[in-house]
């Protein structure tokens, strides 16, 4: 494994599951791949745009002309793009807002899902070009979604996974960090994620 790309998400700094366990995940990576390059990107200490209108454009335009005059608009998205394919393995480490994910990492997706980067349509069907590597999410919950009432209302993983899939990111391993704002299950949630983060198979 040559590089590894880390996404932090949750704006609670010490005080966030999310990033305990995924601390937990860089200890272990760090000691099997001692020689891996680690990118963070955390997206709450530098948050990233959302799309507008000459961003969008630049990323989507397939005038060679209209990219080289967009080029500018682009490059944050070029960067993030070539940091993402340059990448064996993606974590992404973030908390459920909502049932949904944290709109800093939306933003973090909308730059790097790109046509004809990250995917291209061919004879009718869409082809992931970031192949060939692996991802683990570490998500963080205030109750119980795997199981039980709430699961149908998880729009986190699911998505998740789908939108990975869609480039070509199909090995996806998870770590739920659930019950935070359970009392009787916060108290072990930490724990119990980390003992399922030293037995991923990485």
């Amino acid at each position: 494994m040559k590089q590894i790309l880390m996404i932090d998400v949750s704006p609670r700094g010490k005080d966030s599951a999310s990033r305990a366990v995924a601390e937990t995940l860089v200890a272990r990576l760090t000691v099997l791949y001692p020689s891996a390059r680690l990118i963070r990107r955390d997206l709450a200490a530098e948050p990233l745009p959302h799309l507008d209108g000459i961003t969008l454009r630049a990323i989507t335009t397939r005038d060679p002309v209209e990219a080289e005059q967009l080029q500018a608009a682009a490059r944050q998205s070029d960067q993030l793009t070539g940091e993402l394919l340059d990448s064996d393995l993606l974590v992404i480490a973030a908390p459920m807002w909502n049932f949904g994910v944290p709109s800093a990492l939306k933003a973090w997706i909308d730059l790097v899902v790109r046509p004809g980067r990250t995917f291209r349509y061919a004879a009718g069907e869409v082809l992931g070009l970031a192949k060939d590597k692996k991802a683990i999410l570490v998500l963080a919950s205030g109750g119980v979604f795997t199981e039980g009432p709430w699961r149908p209302w998880d729009f986190v993983e699911p998505y998740l996974r789908q939108i990975l899939g869609f480039i070509g990111i199909v090995d996806v391993q998870t770590v739920r960090v659930e019950g935070m704002n359970i009392p009787e299950l916060a108290i072990s949630a930490v724990p119990k994620a980390n003992k399922v983060v030293e037995e991923l198979a990485l």
